[in-house]
């Protein structure tokens, strides 16, 4: 993609009522668009970061079984009804609408019910179980309070996926599995190393405890205690004598931190398979209850925690995994051959299968290119100008390198292609 190209601007300041981190840098760099409070539209550089998110998460799911779906946003009141979740009083952040055919329809806050319910069609042998479904789609929550950026958000894109299993046994195997999932999602987007599986209470989605995933950061709206030797944490919202016995944590070796939930797993039990009638026979013909479980990541949230993480005071720190691009090829000056020298260098990135952003902008000073440069926060820069040329070649840099270095074209396709060809 050419710079100049690019419909979006860089700014030098955030709106004046954003106050996290990940909406300002986020704004600034041209990544996202505040429509209203709680709702941000992706633009090109920020959709780049969102897909490569979802496509990890794909991968991931696709690993351990998962089978890809995608459901409406419109929901049958009806549906609900069956769980007691379509009262208010129960789960208090609808999006409700009246149909002008008359009656009522639910906007989607989640998809245990319609999923579910959908299943009974399919499903009713010991043979078509156990079932893993997911999907990525946008969920609507009316928050009272949005805010923290993408973070905290009224519409948003989620990964939710629902497993259905024979027995207990079955069921736990699965959960535990899709644990380890979420630590290698966590890990290949590039917080692993600050983020904990914390014991959690249910909500409204299941009684009993739950699992969350927290990442440390101060931007965080949780406080978690960590025991960093079992890499676990517990809530606060639990975290009392009887828990800490219960599950095994010594209250001398936790670390009390701010921290950011980028997912849950939730252990349903039977709670959704009665309410909407979906069991199965065995094989001695005898009817038996289906065990659920939720497992959900919020795509943009996640994101939004990289750039709360990943970030300095220049700008974002992109990993090399969700990086708009690999490369910011920057051309400095107008002199005729550092153009012609920077264009093939373009060409030769794109032929070899580099994602190259090219700063080609005429009308930009070098010290404004280096600062957008900062502000985007690819994981490679390669700057053109009369000085590298001189040198032998192009200036090449990590974003959190102090100094570059002058390499050959050959070197830096050779460099690119070790760690970003498509």
């Amino acid at each position: 993609m050419r710079q100049s190209k690019l419909f979006t601007k860089t700014r030098k300041e955030a709106p004046a009522d954003e106050v996290s981190r990940n909406a300002e840098l986020l704004i600034r760099g041209g990544f996202i668009h505040k429509e209203m409070a709680g709702a941000y539209s992706y633009l090109p550089l920020g959709l780049r970061v969102l897909k490569k998110i979802e496509n990890i998460i794909r991968e991931e799911m696709n690993a351990i079984g998962g089978q890809e779906v995608f459901m409406t946003s419109l929901q049958n009141p009806e549906i609900w009804k069956k769980s007691n979740r379509w009262d208010n009083g129960v789960v208090d952040n609808w999006f409700k609408s009246k149909l002008a055919s008359g009656g009522e329809v639910g906007i989607a806050n989640t998809h245990e019910e319609p999923i579910t319910n959908m299943l009974a069609h399919f499903a009713n042998s010991y043979k078509d179980f156990p079932v893993y479904i997911y999907q990525f789609q946008n969920k609507f929550r009316n928050e009272l309070r949005a805010k923290s950026g993408i973070m905290r958000v009224k519409e948003f894109m989620m990964k939710d996926l629902y497993s259905f299993s024979r027995n207990e046994e079955e069921f736990k195997k699965f959960y535990e599995k899709c644990a380890t999932a979420y630590l290698k999602i966590f890990k290949r987007v590039g917080i692993g190393h600050k983020t904990y599986r914390t014991l959690a209470a249910g909500g409204s989605f299941t009684s009993g405890f739950t699992d969350e995933f927290q990442t440390i950061s101060s931007a965080g709206e949780d406080t978690i205690y960590i025991d960093e030797e079992k890499s676990l944490a517990i809530n606060k919202e639990i975290y009392n004598d009887e828990n800490l016995k219960k599950h095994g944590f010594e209250k001398s070796k936790l670390k009390e931190e701010k921290a950011i939930e980028v997912g849950n797993i939730f252990p349903l039990g039977t709670k959704y398979s009665e309410a909407l009638e979906l069991s199965f026979q065995d094989e001695n013909g005898q009817k038996q209850k289906i065990i659920m479980g939720s497992y959900g990541i919020g795509l943009g949230r996640l994101m939004g925690t990289v750039v709360e993480v990943l970030s300095d005071d220049k700008g974002v720190i992109w990993p090399e995994s969700i990086a708009p691009f690999a490369v910011h090829l920057l051309a400095l000056g107008d002199d005729e051959k550092v153009s012609k020298e920077a264009e093939k260098i373009y060409d030769s990135l794109e032929k070899a299968g580099i994602e190259v952003l090219f700063d080609d902008r005429l009308d930009v000073s070098a010290g404004e290119k280096f600062s957008d440069a900062d502000l985007l926060g690819i994981p490679f820069r390669a700057v053109v100008s009369v000085r590298s040329l001189k040198d032998g070649g192009i200036e090449i840099k990590k974003r959190t390198e102090e100094k570059g270095k002058i390499v050959a074209l050959e070197e830096l396709l050779k460099l690119c292609s070790t760690n970003f060809t498509n």
